[in-house]
């Protein structure tokens, strides 16, 4: 068999057609990929480092629990949950009879006291005669010692010769014993008024009536039964809006049972919940830009760091994290940081205690102190409500005094 001569030997196979269009579109999604991972270098450089944000963030307030200080049944309630109050503003009332009747009674005691007192100073004197009365019967005692004492040197003179009898001498001797017991019991007399007037002057020296210890202590029983008649009516400490009423009409109360909260909106702040990794650069007086789920991004808060928690949520729970025992797995931290708030923008647009926040703290700026180093230079929170609840006790108790001292 032959092999033609023609036949062409086999070479490499032909390239296939290139796609100009694909291999451009690698590179064009290469080049966007290159250029995002750039532009989101540089904004994590430039921008985004200088923040911290958190959504675990929300409104806290001031929940001020009104508690009786003294027991008693509600007779009247004047304020029920949403209800805006004032300062001063009696929200409960209680049955104030005991409290009268109490009253009364420390100003029958007051009263008593005074009398007592008087007594006492009036003794003074009383006792002063009765030191002069048994200082004359010393001195009436001691002639009549004198007396049968002369009587007695007498009669022994005449003894010796028989001119006066044995039973006439010794008449005369028990004469003289008698005149010497009695004289004693005169200067035991007069010991004893001593005593006597000592003992009332420790009661009345270096005071008045109206300052005698035991005139004070009545007086002080009367106040506190004024402040309790005064304490029937539960006034609201602050300004602001009702809740969790839980009183009921005829209810009889103990000292410190809850009744209704006080939420003063005015006085809101933010707690916001940082992970650990992100407290690194967050210091005290740093801004914050916060929104509210409530109002959405239209509504943006401006509020500045003011302090930052001294501890985890964990820390304090009421039973904390045993990670010593057992399996352990790690779980982020979170530290509370609290955000103060602009009263004016508060009072534009409120918020409520517990509301979601979203905040971001600009973390720039880094000059302020991770914790404070000085104590608060004023109180938080005070009231004054309270303090002219016993403003008319010290009327009442001088009226009672001057009312009881006769014409001292």
């Amino acid at each position: 068999m032959s092999t033609p001569e023609n036949t062409a030997l086999p070479g490499p196979a032909p390239k296939a057609p290139g796609n100009p269009a694909r291999k451009k579109a690698l590179i064009t999604l290469a080049s966007l990929v290159v250029i995002g991972g750039l532009g989101w270098t540089a904004y994590e450089w430039l921008v985004a480092r200088h923040y911290e944000d958190t959504d675990n963030a929300y409104v806290q307030g001031n929940v001020i629990q009104i508690t009786p200080q003294i027991g008693g049944t509600v007779t009247a309630i004047m304020a029920d949950d949403t209800d805006f109050v004032k300062a001063g503003q009696a929200l409960v009332q209680l049955d104030p009879a005991d409290a009268h009747v109490a009253l009364e009674q420390a100003e029958a005691n007051l009263a008593q006291a005074v009398r007592q007192v008087r007594t006492l100073y009036a003794n003074n004197a009383s006792l002063g005669a009765q030191i002069a009365l048994r200082q004359a019967d010393v001195a009436k005692a001691q002639t009549q010692v004198e007396r049968a004492t002369d009587d007695l040197n007498r009669r022994k003179a005449l003894a010796s010769d028989g001119s006066v009898s044995k039973e006439e001498l010794n008449h005369a001797q028990s004469q003289l014993d008698d005149s010497k017991s009695a004289m004693a019991s005169a200067l035991a007399g007069v010991a004893a008024a001593k005593e006597q007037l000592a003992s009332n002057r420790a009661m009345t020296e270096g005071t008045t009536v109206d300052k005698h210890p035991s005139v004070l202590a009545a007086a002080a029983r009367v106040q506190e039964a004024w402040l309790a008649t005064q304490r029937a009516a539960l006034p609201a400490p602050v300004d602001g809006f009702v809740a969790r009423r839980t009183v009921q009409l005829g209810q009889r109360v103990a000292p410190g049972t809850p009744t209704m909260s006080i939420v003063p909106l005015n006085q809101v702040w933010v707690d916001a919940n940082f992970k650990e990794v992100q407290l690194r650069n967050i210091r005290i007086g740093q801004p914050v830009k916060l929104t509210a789920d409530l109002y959405g991004s239209k509504v943006e808060y401006k509020g500045t760091v003011a302090g930052l928690g001294v501890g985890t949520g964990a820390a304090f729970a009421l039973l904390p994290a045993q990670n010593a025992t057992g399996n352990w797995i790690k779980v982020v931290q979170r530290v509370p940081v609290r955000v103060t708030l602009d009263p004016a923008q508060i009072a534009k647009s409120p918020l409520r205690v517990g509301l979601s926040m979203m905040a971001t703290v600009d973390v720039s700026n880094q000059d302020g102190k991770m914790l404070a180093d000085a104590p608060r230079a004023a109180a938080p929170a005070e009231t004054a409500v309270y303090d002219a609840l016993g403003t008319g006790a010290a009327e009442d108790v001088r009226k009672i005094i001057a009312a009881n001292m006769g014409g001292h």
